[in-house]
């Protein structure tokens, strides 16, 4: 008997699944995190809508799961959503699921939402796996006020000017909450050298790596400390969860002043040439060259 007519067996009193759009989290890791409910809904809805019907399939076969699946990824958003809600008008059950958490969240869905919504189509939310809450509730940091704000830019000027303006937020209010970001590992040395350019070394950071699976890790310390340590690795892997502690402390002198207004201090006072004044603020900042120079050249009017 397979997986799927065990469960049917052990329900035989289960509710037919109602029309509509169900949003069904899937496992960020480790399989055994999917719920009953989410299996019966993929079980017995008529398609899932996939963010990749490929990573979809691996699910549905180590559950013993044959529903059609369709995709519903990124560049066909829109125009699969729109077909989605005209299948549920018609009185079809459709999944949605991505990769790995919770629709909707850094992952197609909100669309389809908005569009069922719209339309007067039942949405239903299934709760389960989200790695922000999953890190969020390990890192030590409040729960109690949290704010996700998904990926950081992937260039470094726009990285930092987020960063910027999440820090002015912060300073505004008192108590401030946890910032949660997602972050690739081609990009958080990056990411955390700007956090430690815009929050001063000394700032409490969590980085959750690989999260439910075996090699799980949480790096916990200061900005500067938890950079050093990815700095030591040869190679840094894994999706990653990046949290900031909400308590922000004014930076000292050093770190108050501008990357541009150490240069244009260097170039006055010492009478170096642009470059020159930028290397040396690099080095001082632990910079490397070329990201100082942009920095410069983003920020050189102010």
């Amino acid at each position: 008997m397979s997986d799927a007519a065990a469960r049917a067996a052990d329900r035989p009193d289960r509710e037919p699944l109602a029309p509509g759009l169900y949003l069904v989290p899937t496992p960020i890791g480790n399989l055994r995190d999917i719920t009953l409910r989410a299996l019966d809904v993929l079980e017995h809805c008529d398609a899932i809508a996939c963010e990749d019907t490929r990573e979809a399939q691996k699910l549905l076969n180590h559950f013993g799961l044959r529903t059609p699946t369709v995709s519903h990824h990124l560049h066909n958003e829109r125009e699969r959503a729109e077909d989605l809600v005209r299948r549920v008008q018609a009185g079809e059950r459709i999944a949605v699921v991505s990769d790995a958490g919770m629709p909707g969240i850094a992952d197609p869905g909100e669309i389809a939402v908005s569009l069922a919504i719209a339309a007067g189509v039942p949405v239903h939310a299934l709760p389960g796996a989200n790695a922000a809450v999953t890190a969020l509730v390990a890192s030590g940091f409040t729960g109690e006020r949290f704010s996700y704000r998904g990926f950081l830019p992937s260039k470094g000027g726009e990285r930092r000017s987020a960063l910027e303006a999440v820090r002015a937020e912060m300073e505004a209010v008192a108590g401030a909450p946890t910032q949660i970001f997602y972050e690739t590992p081609h990009r958080i040395v990056e990411a955390l050298a700007d956090v430690v350019a815009v929050f001063g070394p000394g700032h409490g950071v969590v980085l959750a790596r690989e999260l439910t699976k075996l090699h799980e890790e949480f790096l916990r310390g200061t900005a500067a400390e938890v950079l050093a340590m990815l700095e030591a690795r040869e190679r840094v892997r894994g999706e990653m969860v990046l949290l900031l502690n909400g308590s922000v402390t004014p930076l000292d002198s050093a770190e108050q002043e501008s990357l541009a207004a150490a240069i244009r201090r260097a170039m006055r006072d010492e009478g170096v040439d642009e470059m020159t004044a930028v290397k040396r603020i690099a080095r001082e900042r632990g910079l490397s060259k070329s990201e100082a120079y942009r920095e410069w050249q983003r920020t050189r009017g102010r």
